[in-house]
């Protein structure tokens, strides 16, 4: 389990296909705090860390990962947002994430708000989908490529996210551009409503 608060972007030093298997190796400053079998996110994905060595660490996305989420379209080079899990003994600043990546968006709209930015983001929309909390409602949470965020104007399809300096310096917003692939996560406490009501 996540919180949404992105500790650091991770850079991708190495990508190896096994089958249909990925596996990442990155770079980060707390390589030498993580343990083999621990849990990172992302880009808001959740992935197992299975290699330590040299001053990096690899994580493998399998094929159902790698369909629902941006991960396939990553380079070497190219900076993730990543976050340990969280610890159970302190405060939650952003809101539950569970690592599970709904599916993923495209960047549609970036404009200027006086300092900050406000991106707008597109998603397929799907009834059946959305009949189990799939959807976004307006000051709800959402998580985009791993960060907890408010909704903004939501439509059935698409919805927006109000970006400040320090989070567009310290995530990989500083890197999404008009046709930028990004992963999302509903929020969890819509989807177990959505449930309730459809089962009672």
């Amino acid at each position: 389990m996540f919180s949404g608060i992105i500790e650091e972007f991770a850079t991708i030093v190495c990508i190896a296909h096994d089958r249909g298997n990925i596996d990442f190796t990155l770079k980060c400053s707390f390589v030498d705090e993580l343990k083999i079998d621990q849990s990172v996110s992302h880009n808001g994905v959740c992935l197992t860390v299975v290699k330590i060595e040299n001053g990096t660490y690899t994580v493998t996305a399998m094929k159902e990962t790698l369909e629902r989420s941006n991960l396939g379209l990553l380079k070497t080079g190219d900076k993730v947002n990543i976050e340990r899990s969280m610890m159970m003994n302190g405060r939650l600043d952003g809101h539950i994430v569970q690592g599970h990546v709904d599916m993923t968006a495209q960047c549609i709209d970036i404009k200027d708000a006086n300092g900050s930015k406000y991106f707008t983001f597109s998603y397929a929309y799907d009834k059946e989908m959305a009949k189990r909390g799939y959807f976004t409602v307006d000051k709800g949470s959402v998580t985009v490529n791993g960060v907890s965020l408010t909704v903004c104007n939501p439509t059935v399809d698409t919805f927006q996210v109000a970006i400040i300096p320090y989070t567009f310096e310290h995530t990989n917003f500083c890197d999404i551009h008009i046709g930028t692939q990004v992963n999302i996560e509903f929020d969890i406490l819509g989807k177990y409503i959505a449930r309730l009501q459809s089962i009672l």
